[in-house]
């Protein structure tokens, strides 16, 4: 009985342990200690994000990049590299498309004017990127605040973690499942792609080598391929052209990503995989047969838990001043 009693112990303290990161999350969490905080936040997005609603959608990359990366904790955002000589996330393929650094900068300048040291990098991220999607007239989803920053930052952890648009379906499925989403949540965040727009790079392959013999990946649709190639990209090599992600809709936060899945139109070989699995196949079917505002509501739940990963609270990291380096 002794050993089954400390056995239960055990087991309640790890889950405690578990548990903890995500509950010192909570909505409001500056209510007390910097209550203009997500208002100074809000006020900002609102005032520049309609003047260029093309960054709506790079400001939520970066809140996924961030969270898959050693969790949600503004770990992508230091410096290219560290005192010891290392390259930081930054520097990584994935994130070398990424923009918005110098806006996220601005917000955290603001706050800190406010309230100094007080605010994590990491919350205007998660911040930001929900208030920027509202602007543009996307959904919205509660973010609780009372993540920390994180002091490491690793451009081979970037590559290793970060989702790669030429991931199958296995790939992403375990990429997901490490940090603790499923795969119903890894078809509501592709869902992101309704918008922004994509660089050559990304996606060529499936035009032009997709197996290494100068072939076409057969799971593209043939019309659209071509219109790629003779429109877009028109060589390998390109680094230059971008394409929108939901051509005629990438500016509008809908269902036509999903459409276009099953139409074999899905940019990313990691767009097409979402239909080479019956139960992702499955999801998305369900989200087109239901109602623009049931989509938003699932997007809102699959967000809420990603900003959730992996967070720092409590006196884990720091509350760093610039959010580009550590605190000396």
């Amino acid at each position: 009985m002794r050993a089954s009693f400390n056995l239960g112990i055990v087991l309640f303290s790890v889950l405690a342990f578990l548990g903890s990161s995500h509950a010192d999350l909570v909505m409001n969490f500056y209510a007390k200690s910097c209550p203009k905080a997500e208002e100074i936040v809000l006020d900002f997005v609102k005032q520049h994000i309609p003047n260029a609603p093309s960054l709506a959608a790079p400001l939520i990359r970066m809140h996924f990049h961030d969270c898959f990366v050693r969790g949600c904790d503004a770990s992508v955002l230091l410096n290219f590299t560290t005192a010891s000589g290392n390259q930081t996330e930054k520097a990584a393929i994935p994130n070398l498309t990424l923009r918005g650094f110098d806006f996220i900068d601005r917000v955290k300048s603001l706050v800190e004017a406010e309230c100094p040291g007080i605010v994590s990098c990491a919350d205007i991220i998660a911040l930001v990127a929900r208030d920027s999607i509202v602007t543009t007239g996307g959904p919205s989803w509660r973010v609780p605040t009372g993540r920390r920053d994180g002091l490491i930052s690793n451009a081979t952890e970037a590559l290793n973690n970060i989702p790669a648009p030429t991931s199958n379906f296995s790939t992403l499925q375990t990429d997901f499942a490490n940090k603790g989403l499923d795969l119903k949540d890894l078809v509501l965040l592709s869902g992101a792609h309704t918008i922004g727009i994509a660089h050559c790079p990304a996606f060529s392959n499936r035009l032009y080598n997709f197996t290494g013999v100068g072939d076409e990946d057969p799971a593209l649709d043939s019309e659209y391929a071509a219109n790629l190639k003779a429109r877009k990209c028109t060589t390998a090599g390109d680094n230059t052209t971008i394409v929108e992600m939901d051509p005629g809709s990438f500016r509008t936060f809908d269902l036509s990503y999903y459409k276009l899945l099953l139409e074999r139109r899905g940019l990313f070989q990691s767009d097409a995989a979402l239909t080479t699995s019956s139960t992702t196949k499955a999801y998305v079917t369900q989200l087109l047969e239901g109602t623009l505002q049931d989509f938003y509501a699932e997007f809102a739940l699959a967000m809420e838990k990603m900003g959730r990963v992996e967070v720092k609270t409590g006196s884990v990291g720091e509350i760093r001043k610039h959010c580009a380096a550590v605190n000396s």
